[in-house]
Protein backbone atom coordinates (compact mmCIF):
# COMPACT_ATOMS: atom_id res chain seq x y z
CA UNK A 1 0.00 0.00 0.00
CA UNK A 2 1.45 3.69 -1.24
CA UNK A 3 2.01 6.16 1.87
CA UNK A 4 0.28 8.88 1.87
CA UNK A 5 -0.83 11.76 4.39
CA UNK A 6 -3.35 13.21 6.40
CA UNK A 7 -4.30 16.35 8.16
CA UNK A 8 -6.48 15.56 11.45
CA UNK A 9 -8.89 18.61 10.54
CA UNK A 10 -10.33 15.51 8.03
CA UNK A 11 -10.04 12.70 10.76
CA UNK A 12 -13.34 12.51 10.57
CA UNK A 13 -15.10 9.51 11.99
CA UNK A 14 -16.45 7.58 8.87
CA UNK A 15 -14.11 9.18 6.64
CA UNK A 16 -10.85 7.94 5.42
CA UNK A 17 -8.58 10.62 3.37
CA UNK A 18 -5.48 11.22 2.06
CA UNK A 19 -2.56 12.99 0.33
CA UNK A 20 -0.29 10.66 -1.82
CA UNK A 21 2.92 11.35 -3.94
CA UNK A 22 4.32 9.65 -6.63
CA UNK A 23 5.77 6.47 -4.20
CA UNK A 24 4.82 3.26 -4.09
CA UNK A 25 3.49 2.22 -7.28
CA UNK A 26 4.02 0.15 -10.71
CA UNK A 27 4.60 3.03 -13.12
CA UNK A 28 7.90 3.61 -14.50
CA UNK A 29 9.98 6.40 -16.68
CA UNK A 30 9.32 9.48 -15.86
CA UNK A 31 5.99 8.30 -14.06
CA UNK A 32 7.64 6.62 -12.05
CA UNK A 33 5.80 5.27 -9.85
CA UNK A 34 2.19 5.95 -8.11
CA UNK A 35 0.91 7.69 -11.25
CA UNK A 36 -3.08 7.61 -11.43
CA UNK A 37 -3.38 10.07 -14.30
CA UNK A 38 -5.58 8.52 -17.09
CA UNK A 39 -4.96 10.85 -19.57
CA UNK A 40 -1.34 10.51 -19.20
CA UNK A 41 0.50 8.17 -21.90
CA UNK A 42 1.66 6.04 -19.09
CA UNK A 43 0.83 1.90 -19.17
CA UNK A 44 -2.49 1.92 -19.02
CA UNK A 45 -1.95 -1.40 -16.58
CA UNK A 46 0.31 0.27 -14.14
CA UNK A 47 -2.09 3.23 -14.20
CA UNK A 48 -5.07 0.77 -13.50
CA UNK A 49 -3.33 -1.15 -10.58
CA UNK A 50 -1.76 2.23 -9.30
CA UNK A 51 -5.20 3.70 -8.85
CA UNK A 52 -6.49 0.18 -7.44
CA UNK A 53 -3.58 0.99 -4.25
CA UNK A 54 -5.17 4.14 -3.82
CA UNK A 55 -8.58 3.36 -3.67
CA UNK A 56 -8.24 0.11 -1.14
CA UNK A 57 -5.66 2.63 0.70
CA UNK A 58 -9.32 4.43 0.85
CA UNK A 59 -10.71 0.92 2.05
CA UNK A 60 -12.87 0.88 -1.33
CA UNK A 61 -12.34 -0.98 -4.71
CA UNK A 62 -13.64 1.95 -6.44
CA UNK A 63 -11.91 5.48 -6.93
CA UNK A 64 -13.16 8.20 -9.46
CA UNK A 65 -11.57 11.33 -10.89
CA UNK A 66 -12.74 13.51 -13.06
CA UNK A 67 -11.78 14.74 -17.11
CA UNK A 68 -10.52 17.75 -15.64
CA UNK A 69 -10.31 20.99 -17.77
CA UNK A 70 -9.20 23.43 -15.50
CA UNK A 71 -13.18 24.49 -14.92
CA UNK A 72 -15.18 25.88 -11.84
CA UNK A 73 -17.74 22.71 -12.71
CA UNK A 74 -18.25 20.94 -9.50
CA UNK A 75 -20.93 17.69 -9.76
CA UNK A 76 -22.46 15.99 -6.98
CA UNK A 77 -22.36 12.01 -7.49
CA UNK A 78 -24.77 9.73 -5.93
CA UNK A 79 -23.10 6.59 -7.57
CA UNK A 80 -19.65 5.93 -9.50
CA UNK A 81 -20.44 7.23 -12.79
CA UNK A 82 -19.85 4.71 -15.95
CA UNK A 83 -17.59 7.35 -17.88
CA UNK A 84 -15.70 10.22 -16.51
CA UNK A 85 -17.51 13.34 -15.51
CA UNK A 86 -16.34 16.18 -16.88
CA UNK A 87 -15.52 18.65 -14.07
CA UNK A 88 -13.01 19.85 -11.84
CA UNK A 89 -15.17 19.37 -8.05
CA UNK A 90 -16.46 15.80 -7.37
CA UNK A 91 -19.58 15.77 -4.34
CA UNK A 92 -20.95 12.74 -2.76
CA UNK A 93 -22.16 11.37 0.57
CA UNK A 94 -22.64 8.06 -1.19
CA UNK A 95 -20.64 5.15 0.66
CA UNK A 96 -18.84 2.13 -1.51
CA UNK A 97 -16.21 4.42 -3.31
CA UNK A 98 -13.49 6.85 -3.49
CA UNK A 99 -13.59 10.18 -5.01
CA UNK A 100 -10.28 11.60 -6.25
CA UNK A 101 -8.47 15.14 -7.18
CA UNK A 102 -5.78 15.08 -9.66
CA UNK A 103 -2.39 17.38 -9.72
CA UNK A 104 0.94 17.80 -11.05
CA UNK A 105 1.89 21.49 -9.75
CA UNK A 106 -2.02 22.65 -9.40
CA UNK A 107 -3.97 22.23 -5.88
CA UNK A 108 -5.89 19.36 -4.30
CA UNK A 109 -8.40 20.31 -1.87
CA UNK A 110 -10.72 17.65 0.05
CA UNK A 111 -13.54 18.96 1.97
CA UNK A 112 -15.68 16.88 4.61
CA UNK A 113 -18.86 17.90 6.58
CA UNK A 114 -18.80 16.10 10.33
CA UNK A 115 -22.74 16.86 10.25
CA UNK A 116 -24.53 15.42 7.11
CA UNK A 117 -21.31 13.40 5.86
CA UNK A 118 -20.76 14.95 2.64
CA UNK A 119 -17.09 14.83 0.94
CA UNK A 120 -15.40 16.23 -1.90
CA UNK A 121 -12.26 16.88 -4.28
CA UNK A 122 -11.07 19.57 -6.07
CA UNK A 123 -8.43 20.28 -8.67
CA UNK A 124 -7.63 23.76 -8.61
CA UNK A 125 -5.00 26.05 -10.72
CA UNK A 126 -5.04 29.28 -11.17
CA UNK A 127 -7.57 29.02 -13.97
CA UNK A 128 -9.67 27.00 -11.75
CA UNK A 129 -9.17 28.96 -8.60
CA UNK A 130 -9.84 32.28 -10.73
CA UNK A 131 -12.89 31.07 -11.77
CA UNK A 132 -14.41 29.84 -9.00
CA UNK A 133 -13.80 26.04 -8.55
CA UNK A 134 -13.43 25.93 -4.73
CA UNK A 135 -16.08 28.17 -4.11
CA UNK A 136 -18.44 26.20 -6.78
CA UNK A 137 -17.68 22.95 -5.00
CA UNK A 138 -18.46 24.36 -1.29
CA UNK A 139 -21.62 26.05 -2.60
CA UNK A 140 -22.61 22.54 -4.08
CA UNK A 141 -21.97 20.82 -1.12
CA UNK A 142 -23.83 23.39 1.13
CA UNK A 143 -26.91 23.00 -1.60
CA UNK A 144 -26.84 19.41 -0.84
CA UNK A 145 -27.42 19.61 2.97
CA UNK A 146 -23.71 20.28 3.97
CA UNK A 147 -23.12 23.14 6.68
CA UNK A 148 -20.76 25.70 6.03
CA UNK A 149 -19.85 26.12 9.90
CA UNK A 150 -19.18 22.34 10.12
CA UNK A 151 -17.67 22.08 6.57
CA UNK A 152 -13.52 21.42 6.82
CA UNK A 153 -10.91 21.59 4.05
CA UNK A 154 -7.47 20.66 3.59
CA UNK A 155 -4.56 21.96 0.66
CA UNK A 156 -2.29 19.45 -0.17
CA UNK A 157 0.62 19.99 -1.82
CA UNK A 158 1.48 22.31 -4.53
CA UNK A 159 2.83 24.87 -6.27
CA UNK A 160 4.02 27.59 -3.97
CA UNK A 161 6.55 30.71 -3.36
CA UNK A 162 9.12 30.68 -3.65
CA UNK A 163 8.45 28.27 -6.82
CA UNK A 164 5.30 29.86 -8.17
CA UNK A 165 6.60 32.34 -9.92
CA UNK A 166 4.70 34.16 -12.76
CA UNK A 167 4.27 37.61 -14.83
CA UNK A 168 2.01 41.00 -14.90
CA UNK A 169 -0.33 38.95 -16.83
CA UNK A 170 -1.81 36.71 -14.13
CA UNK A 171 -1.83 39.86 -11.57
CA UNK A 172 -4.06 41.58 -13.69
CA UNK A 173 -5.94 38.77 -14.47
CA UNK A 174 -6.29 37.87 -10.41
CA UNK A 175 -6.87 42.00 -9.42
CA UNK A 176 -9.52 42.75 -12.45
CA UNK A 177 -11.49 39.98 -10.75
CA UNK A 178 -10.56 40.97 -7.08
CA UNK A 179 -8.79 43.93 -6.48
CA UNK A 180 -7.84 43.03 -3.10
CA UNK A 181 -5.73 39.59 -4.84
CA UNK A 182 -2.31 41.78 -5.20
CA UNK A 183 -1.74 40.68 -1.48
CA UNK A 184 -1.39 37.18 -2.78
CA UNK A 185 1.53 38.55 -5.23
CA UNK A 186 5.00 39.05 -4.07
CA UNK A 187 7.40 40.89 -6.50
CA UNK A 188 9.80 38.67 -7.68
CA UNK A 189 13.77 39.19 -7.98
CA UNK A 190 13.12 38.94 -11.44
CA UNK A 191 12.19 42.01 -13.39
CA UNK A 192 8.46 42.41 -14.30
CA UNK A 193 7.83 38.61 -12.25
CA UNK A 194 5.59 38.21 -9.19
CA UNK A 195 5.50 34.75 -6.88
CA UNK A 196 2.04 33.61 -6.29
CA UNK A 197 0.69 32.19 -2.59
CA UNK A 198 -2.38 30.51 -4.58
CA UNK A 199 -2.91 28.79 -1.10
CA UNK A 200 -3.82 31.78 0.70
CA UNK A 201 -5.53 33.24 -2.34
CA UNK A 202 -7.73 29.44 -1.80
CA UNK A 203 -7.90 29.73 1.94
CA UNK A 204 -9.78 33.60 1.55
CA UNK A 205 -11.91 32.67 -1.03
CA UNK A 206 -13.05 29.64 1.06
CA UNK A 207 -13.03 31.83 4.20
CA UNK A 208 -15.52 34.91 2.50
CA UNK A 209 -17.68 31.66 1.79
CA UNK A 210 -18.42 31.41 5.34
CA UNK A 211 -15.84 28.70 6.27
CA UNK A 212 -14.39 28.82 10.00
CA UNK A 213 -10.89 29.92 9.40
CA UNK A 214 -9.58 27.12 11.68
CA UNK A 215 -11.17 25.01 9.79
CA UNK A 216 -9.15 24.86 6.65
CA UNK A 217 -5.68 23.31 7.09
CA UNK A 218 -2.79 22.17 4.23
CA UNK A 219 -0.37 20.04 4.13
CA UNK A 220 1.81 22.17 2.70
CA UNK A 221 5.46 20.98 0.38
CA UNK A 222 5.97 22.36 -3.07
CA UNK A 223 5.99 20.47 -5.78
CA UNK A 224 8.49 21.96 -7.60
CA UNK A 225 10.81 22.49 -4.52
CA UNK A 226 10.49 18.58 -4.15
CA UNK A 227 10.15 16.44 -7.86
CA UNK A 228 11.45 12.83 -5.85
CA UNK A 229 8.25 13.11 -4.07
CA UNK A 230 5.51 14.99 -6.10
CA UNK A 231 4.82 14.77 -9.65
CA UNK A 232 5.72 18.87 -10.95
CA UNK A 233 5.02 19.94 -14.43
CA UNK A 234 7.20 22.83 -14.25
CA UNK A 235 9.87 20.27 -12.82
CA UNK A 236 9.15 17.88 -15.89
CA UNK A 237 9.28 20.95 -18.47
CA UNK A 238 12.22 22.65 -17.02
CA UNK A 239 14.20 19.50 -17.40
CA UNK A 240 13.12 18.34 -20.99
CA UNK A 241 11.56 15.40 -19.70
CA UNK A 242 8.03 16.43 -21.81
CA UNK A 243 5.81 13.95 -20.03
CA UNK A 244 4.91 14.63 -16.45
CA UNK A 245 2.69 11.89 -14.35
CA UNK A 246 -0.34 12.97 -11.95
CA UNK A 247 -0.10 12.67 -7.85
CA UNK A 248 -3.71 12.30 -6.48
CA UNK A 249 -5.63 13.17 -3.18
CA UNK A 250 -8.75 11.12 -2.38
CA UNK A 251 -11.16 10.72 0.40
CA UNK A 252 -13.87 8.27 0.82
CA UNK A 253 -16.87 7.22 3.45
CA UNK A 254 -16.34 4.27 5.23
Amino acid sequence: MPDFLTHPLLDLPGIRHGFFGRKGGYSRGVYASLNCGLGTDDDKNAVAKNRHAVAAAMGTQILVTAAQYHSAEALLLQEPPREQPRCDGLITSACGFAIGALAADCMTVLFADSHSGHIAAAHAGWRGALSGVLENTLRNMVSAGARPETIRAVFGPCLRPPDFEVGEDLLQAFTSKTPKAAQFFTPDKKQGKYQLDLVAYGRKMLEQEGLDPAHIGDIGHSTLAEPDQYFSYRYAKANSQGLCGRHIAAIARK
